[in-house]
């Protein structure tokens, strides 16, 4: 696996995939890999010829700075787990080199943006969407993959390269889960273990036939703070806390 840690090596090694007519696909991560993320390498892995990865905490989209000083890297770890999937290649950038305006320029988004995650966490999208503007920019890919479990996001990801007219097919992969249910995220690692018994109740609860009010009662019930619990778009919305750690999920209705 190469290893690429500025954005000129990669635009170099990316002409070189051009000219050489190979589909590349890309997945955006913010690293501490897990079972989740290795979904959405082995799609772009039979989708296409090249498989970039990017690791890249982004402080942009950290709206709490506990949050972002407390998100788990091992980017040791995360390289094993990414040469043993068989991606093609790494790229690692800091933030000189995506934020060399020092975010001056930015991607913002006035509707459903300021809905469901948006509501709470405000810049949240903005950091989101500017990033992964500037990474598709960088990687130039053919298709590029999100997880369903963050779905708010990936939709405004697809809008937003629809209305930038940017030539990516925009991917969406199942979210991944647990044996119990919980969705595979990063930040379950920040989980006590009295609390990790208790997260894979969110998931069963929302995925329940109730009245969003019932839903509401029965995760206070087991203990979850409640940012919002809301249906759009054909699916169930919840954003909750447990502890100190926010859990996002949705279902289908």
């Amino acid at each position: 696996m190469i290893i690429i840690k500025t954005a000129d090596e990669l635009k170099l090694l990316r002409k070189k995939f051009i000219e050489a007519k190979k589909d590349v696909g890309f997945v955006p991560t913010m690293g501490a890999l897990h079972s989740g993320h290795k979904s959405l390498f082995q799609k772009s892995l039979v989708e296409n010829d090249v498989t970039i990865v990017s690791i890249f905490v982004n402080s942009t989209q950290f709206n709490d700075r506990s949050d972002y000083a407390n998100y788990p890297i091992n980017i040791e770890k995360d390289v094993e787990i990414l040469e043993q999937s068989g991606v093609d290649v790494l790229f690692l950038p800091n933030y000189e080199v995506i934020y060399p305006d020092n975010y001056n320029y930015r991607i913002n988004e006035y509707l459903f943006s300021k809905t469901l995650c948006g509501r709470t966490r405000e810049g949240h999208f903005e950091g989101v969407l500017t990033v992964v503007m500037k990474l598709l920019n960088i990687v130039n890919p053919k298709r590029a993959y999100f997880g369903e479990k963050d779905y708010q996001q990936y939709l405004l990801i697809k809008n937003m390269c629809q209305s930038f007219f940017l030539d990516v097919d925009i991917i969406k992969c199942p979210t991944v889960r647990e044996v119990d249910g919980l969705a595979m995220s990063s930040r379950n690692l920040l989980l006590t273990k009295q609390e990790r018994e208790t997260a894979p109740h969110f998931y069963k609860i929302l995925s329940q036939p109730y009245t969003i009010k019932k839903t509401e009662e029965e995760l206070v019930n087991f203990g979850f703070i409640i940012d919002y619990i809301e249906d759009l778009h054909n699916r169930r919305f919840g954003a909750v806390y447990l502890g100190k750690v926010r859990l996002i999920d949705n279902v289908k209705l």
